[in-house]
């Protein structure tokens, strides 16, 4: 009992300390849904099941919460509340990243993003990359919903495309987190109008790259961290294609919308949509669950021109 209120006084405190520094984030009361609420009984069902199985699993094998380390929740409400705050106003966020703004600050590729990489969203992703909880991928699918929503408006007709991972990445993980968390917030109904197209592959090119320039194989000491924006293009440019096959995929005229987990420098981004601009797809834009590096001033909830919606106030 005293543990638990030691750690109730130590999130309490975080929780404090995070307010003074910004503000706007501050915690409000989240408003309760009532079990009757549910359109059908067997929602209600499946969500009562769904209670009583994660109440077992935690007496058979007790696990504690990503980010405060509170008992029998991969995600305590507390922290799932604070995920729900960093998130709750996705913005535009391709300023910031070097790949997708041109030389005179025109934008290459619009992106949004759901939140800030950091606090409990950046921990729940970097848990969630590493173990593929089910309550993380939960929680973190409806972020990547309101992003889309935010992105796109109307999603009738839009192509939500994912990246993909690398075969050593899927090797060791054994799942695609853009993959497993784009299926979990295909199911919400504010995306019935889209389709996910699951048409990008990683591939390696030549010692020398595309066009003789250098490549992944050639590679550069420590990665990309120290590299400028032309380097950090090199590096990954032609390192992605579009699947093949006997009935390779329909883009061509196809509005498109590439799918991530983290914005940095957005040279993934950028290689994603050269190959399917290649293939015939419009791209409209990108939507990422977090961005590293945010605006200095944020623009929330626009949508991207042209991807299916009006731009919201």
């Amino acid at each position: 009992m005293n543990k638990r209120r030691h750690r109730a006084r130590d999130r309490t405190g975080n929780s404090n300390r995070i307010r003074a520094v910004d503000p706007d984030l501050a915690p409000v009361a989240p408003a309760a849904k009532h079990r009757g609420g549910y359109g059908r009984w067997t929602e209600r069902i499946a969500d009562r099941a769904a209670t009583a199985a994660g109440e077992l699993l935690a007496l058979a094998a007790p696990v504690e919460c990503v980010c405060c380390g509170a008992e029998d929740r991969t995600l305590c409400a507390g922290c799932a509340h604070r995920v729900r705050q960093l998130t709750r106003r996705p913005f535009r966020a391709e300023g910031r990243a070097p790949a997708l703004v041109d030389m005179d600050g025109s934008v290459l590729l619009p992106v949004v993003a759901a939140g800030v990489y950091r606090g409990e969203l950046a921990q729940s992703l970097l848990s969630f990359k590493r173990h593929g909880q089910r309550q993380l991928a939960e929680e973190l699918a409806k972020a990547l919903v309101k992003a889309i929503g935010a992105a796109a408006g109307r999603a009738e007709g839009i192509l939500l495309v994912p990246v993909p991972t690398s075969g050593a990445a899927f090797r060791r993980r054994g799942f695609s987190p853009v993959h497993l968390l784009l299926a979990r917030a295909r199911r919400s109904p504010a995306l019935a109008g889209a389709d996910v197209a699951d048409v990008l592959r990683k591939t390696r090119p030549g010692p020398n790259g595309p066009r003789g320039r250098p490549g992944l194989a050639a590679g550069w000491p420590g990665g990309q961290k120290g590299l400028g924006r032309a380097a950090r293009t090199r590096r990954v440019r032609g390192s992605m294609r579009i699947k093949g096959g006997l009935r390779p995929p329909e883009l061509n005229g196809r509005p498109c919308i590439v799918v991530d987990d983290v914005l940095t420098t957005g040279a993934t981004l950028a290689e994603a949509a050269r190959a399917l601009h290649a293939a015939g797809g419009l791209v409209r834009g990108a939507v990422v669950l977090a961005a590293t590096r945010p605006p200095a001033r944020y623009n929330f909830a626009v949508s991207i021109p042209a991807a299916g919606g009006e731009p919201r106030p």
